[in-house]
């Protein structure tokens, strides 16, 4: 689920309209490879990170990712612009009332709306690819971080290993370098101005983060056996074990569909 900036992406209204209306998590029924892709890394990075942390989760949709890092947290809050999705959030956590709160806001007013608290980690998880430029993400998670927080930032890869063979073999020579984002909406969406879908360069967002001073701690490639040919040969016990002891390589080539990041606040 994503966040974005009102005064650059069209309209907080556009984006909550749309999740408002959308059955996000019927979206992941039969994606249950995705989210367990998704339970490793988040598992992995909270070990680095550590127990009994104050958690903030940006662009949380329905809570899916809670039950991953709730045994890591102390405290946990929620945020969506969507009003329906955090409804649904509410009561598939209301047994976890007093430890989970809930903001119903958008990126760009966070900062001014917690009134300076801070927490110990933040998680950006689908919420990049609704964003035109990463920095502006990134500079609002260092304002709710203190020195030696961590960000937890995942995001739709440009370059990863089928885009980027793609690209090659029809001649876009250039395409491994440009740091441009790439939309991945059709043409008839563009035209009735549908909320963004952007895959982002690798080499953009750890820039953004250095400059925005934080220290990249660790790197995951995502979801690389992502195929419906190969969920249809291999079980799923076998994908998970080919993704376990692929993640960590394959973030040195920037393989997989998704990447996602574990920095520290210097």
């Amino acid at each position: 689920m994503g966040l974005w900036s009102k005064a650059v992406y069209g309209g907080y209204a556009i984006v909550a309209a749309a999740y408002d209306s959308y059955d996000y998590p019927s979206y992941w029924l039969g994606r249950e490879y995705e989210h367990e892709c998704e339970t490793l890394v988040i598992n992995n990075f909270f070990k680095k990170i550590g127990k009994d942390k104050k958690v903030i989760d940006i662009g949380a949709g329905y809570g899916r990712l809670v039950k991953i890092y709730e045994p890591y947290s102390k405290k946990i809050t929620l945020v969506e612009p969507s009003k329906n999705l955090l409804k649904r959030a509410k009561t598939l956590l209301s047994a976890r009332n007093g430890k989970v709160n809930y903001i119903n806001c958008c990126l760009e007013n966070l900062s001014s709306k917690l009134n300076s608290k801070k927490y110990d980690v933040a998680i950006l998880v689908r919420v990049m690819h609704h964003i035109k430029n990463p920095e502006i993400a990134i500079k609002t998670a260092s304002k709710l971080l203190p020195k030696g927080g961590y960000l937890i930032l995942e995001f739709a890869n440009k370059i990863h290993g089928k885009e980027l063979i793609k690209n090659l073999l029809c001649g876009n020579l250039t395409f491994p370098i440009d740091l441009s984002p790439n939309d991945k909406r059709s043409k008839k969406n563009k035209k009735k101005n549908f909320i963004l879908f952007l895959n982002h360069h690798p080499d953009k967002i750890e820039s953004s983060l250095i400059c925005n001073g934080f220290k990249i701690i660790d790197k995951r490639s995502v979801s690389n056996m992502r195929s419906n040919n190969l969920k249809s040969i291999l079980p799923f016990s076998v994908l998970i074990l080919i993704e376990k002891v692929l993640q960590k390589p394959l973030a040195k080539l920037n393989f997989g569909p998704s990447i996602f990041i574990l920095a520290k606040k210097k």
